[in-house]
């Protein structure tokens, strides 16, 4: 084992960001962020109100260098200071991915460096453990566009998932509301925004599964119903306010609610007296409205609620560099063949199981 701690790049492009990070720890074991930088596509994307897949391939293709390059500069080192480098391996938009992978084999080939291959979830999974301590075991919920899951996450690399969604991913529902009334891409925070202004009451929509005896999400009906409310209203400025602040409530009752069944399950993965540690963590995580609801369940339930800051909830390498840190340190090592996956789900056992893995808009969900 080295003195000093290693300094890993980590490169992320799953979907619809192109970024690349450097990241070691101090002498406490605390992670040190030493660059972290991100390239959007939301102006390719915005026209077709989605991400479109060919389209997040070449533009990872044209950024990904210069991310890089950016990255390692803004660290204030040079490249033969890296000790390893990680990159997403799936699941993702198969295009990006792969497009992230070759640019890390290509550096670990020219650098004589160690290749370590992430999951992208497990990426999310540790990402709160960026700014705080977090320690082993805690309840995860896992909410973006392409992923919501709830798992236990009981160590590096031993997970069990406890729910799943069924259909759609909830952030895939933020943007399909968004796309029907128009509010632009991204649509999370167009949709957030707008509910501020709405009457969360004023629109009855269902709460999937509520009362049900598991922890399984489904988004698809809802999303539905949103489409149906908009059709059916005069389409004013303060209809779609009242639908945006409607749904996202339904949201925010959704996730509560079946996230206090997967508390009771949880429990049974941990011999803690509490108070036991709840984490959320993807780009649905920084809507406001879902961190209060959460906040409160918590509370009522002795569970501390574990969020990364803002800028680590969406896409981004420095969750990677994380990991692959982690990774690192217990020689978990990729072959230069390593293969990009576009479903590569945490828990191997939950996968074979129902729900199955399904497929969004925004990628594979498993």
């Amino acid at each position: 084992m080295q003195d000093k701690p290693p300094i890993i790049l980590g490169i992320e492009s799953s979907c619809d960001e192109t970024a690349a990070s450097l990241l070691t720890k101090d002498a406490e074991g605390r992670p040190v962020v030493l660059s972290s930088i991100i390239a959007s596509q939301d102006d390719e994307h915005r026209p077709y109100g989605g991400v479109v897949p060919e389209i997040a391939a070449r533009a990872h293709v044209k950024k990904i260098d210069n991310v890089i390059e950016q990255a390692v500069s803004a660290s204030g080192l040079d490249y033969d200071a890296i000790d390893a480098i990680a990159a997403t391996s799936g699941p993702g938009l198969i295009g990006g991915v792969i497009s992230g992978l070759l640019s890390a084999k290509g550096l670990a080939l020219a650098l004589n460096k160690p290749l370590i291959s992430v999951n992208h979830l497990e990426g999310h999974a540790l990402s709160p453990r960026l700014s705080a301590p977090c320690s082993f075991p805690y309840l995860l919920l896992l909410v973006s566009g392409g992923h919501t899951q709830l798992l236990a996450v009981k160590g590096l690399g031993d997970y069990v998932r406890l729910g799943s969604t069924v259909d759609d991913a909830a952030g895939e529902a933020f943007d399909k509301t968004a796309r029907v009334m128009d509010l632009g891409f991204p649509g999370g925070p167009a949709v957030e925004k707008l509910a501020t202004q709405g009457d969360p009451d004023a629109i009855k929509l269902p709460r999937p599964y509520r009362g049900k005896d598991h922890a399984n999400f489904s988004f698809a009906g809802l999303k539905t119903a949103v489409a149906r409310a908009f059709e059916a209203s005069d389409g004013s400025a303060r209809a779609k306010a009242d639908i945006a602040a409607s749904f996202q409530k339904a949201v925010c009752d959704v996730l509560s609610e079946r996230t206090g069944r997967a508390m009771d399950m949880f429990l049974k993965h941990t011999d803690e007296s509490g108070p036991h540690r709840f984490v959320v963590a993807g780009g649905v995580a920084a809507n406001k409205s879902i961190r209060t609801t959460l906040e409160a369940l918590c509370s009522n339930r002795n569970f501390t609620l574990t969020a990364p800051p803002l800028k680590y909830c969406t896409d981004n390498a420095a969750m990677i560099a994380l990991a692959g840190y982690e990774h690192y340190i217990k020689g978990n090592f990729a072959e230069l063949d390593v293969a990009a996956r576009p479903r590569w789900p945490l828990d191997g056992n939950a996968a074979s199981a129902n729900p199955a893995s399904g497929y969004g808009k925004k990628g594979p969900k498993s």
